[in-house]
């Protein structure tokens, strides 16, 4: 069996449909459900099992799990950047994921986690997966922090030879349809060009920034998952801290400019300030240094923004069924 922790979220969810793509379906999905719309995400998959997070963790503590596993790709997490229940990231982020890889390793079970480029803050030590640069990053969050933990971890350990750590950038894509709030600019400029002819981005609060030319390295999903499988199936010598992004920074304006000729309309942008609570802590510039696929012979290429946008559109957000 392959686990997907956070199966039944965005990245896994998307994860799942790329193994059921490549015939697999002994998968195990592990998640909460609870009251949010992330059942959706799995009406057209093919797993062999579903089982609560908290359930799941407590069985592998016992060291107890009912069936033979032989990878973990660890994907659940809290993952909001604006969560203030410190005391809750650490358990969930940290200890659980630091449980989990430890009885993966104990049990010669491949373990792929996802960490975040949340993890390196404003950017001042710039973006690249390094772990000689671990304890020089300062995340701006606890999110962040939670994630960066678990890599200091990992090297503390001596275990980076050993596991797949990779730091999402900006990831966008089909299946994010629950994060509300927490949904990409993307999916969020489809709906209100759609709905108003009108694209609103953040003001820039950096004086030398010009609105909507704050950069991020956007990600589409597709790649995402497309590099996750490889990592689990065809090359599990690969580990250490890995980062995942297209290798470009791209601005907000971008994104909007690509959606606007997706969906054929005019031009239209207005700015309005970043919120006070998002202010404190927001990254004006991400890009991923992304120099070991080619050290890898990784032998895809990942979609342009304009590619990445075009295809979530046309095959996902116009049509009446979006998901994977």
């Amino acid at each position: 069996m392959i686990v997907i922790t956070g199966g039944a979220g965005f990245i896994g969810s998307a994860l799942l449909w790329r193994l059921n793509t490549l015939g697999m379906s002994e998968l195990v999905v592990v998640d909460h459900l609870g009251n949010s719309e992330k059942w959706r995400n799995l009406v057209k998959r093919s797993y062999a099992d579903y089982m609560d997070r908290d359930k799941f963790i407590d069985l592998v503590r016992r060291n107890a799990l009912p069936w033979p596993v032989a990878g973990i790709v660890h994907l659940g997490a809290c993952s909001s950047t604006t969560e203030t229940d410190a005391g809750f990231l650490m358990e969930n982020n940290f200890h659980y994921s630091r449980d989990l890889c430890s009885w993966a390793l104990e049990n010669d079970v491949r373990f792929i986690n996802a960490s975040s480029a949340a993890t390196y803050g404003a950017g001042e030590n710039g973006f690249s997966d390094d772990p000689r640069l671990l304890p020089k990053l300062r995340p701006l969050n606890i999110y962040g922090y939670s994630k960066h933990l678990f890599d200091l971890w990992l090297a503390r350990e001596n275990l980076l030879d050993s596991v797949a750590s990779l730091k999402f950038f900006n990831v966008y894509g089909p299946n994010e349809y629950h994060k509300g709030a927490m949904k990409s600019v993307a999916a969020k400029l489809h709906k209100e060009i759609g709905e108003t002819g009108r694209a609103t981005l953040f003001a820039s609060s950096a004086p030398e920034i010009a609105d909507g030319e704050q950069k991020r390295d956007f990600v589409y999903v597709k790649d995402a998952v497309e590099l996750i499988a490889w990592l689990l199936l065809d090359r599990p010598d690969v580990n250490g801290i890995r980062n995942v992004g297209s290798g470009r920074a791209r601005s907000f304006n971008d994104v909007a400019r690509a959606m606007f000729a997706t969906l054929g309309r005019e031009e239209n942008i207005r700015y309005v300030p970043i919120p006070e609570n998002i202010a404190v802590n927001y990254q004006n510039f991400t890009r991923a240094d992304m120099g070991w696929l080619a050290e890898a012979n990784y032998p895809q290429k990942f979609r342009t923004l304009e590619e990445g946008i075009e295809d979530y559109s046309r095959e996902h957000l116009s049509g009446a069924d979006p998901w994977l």
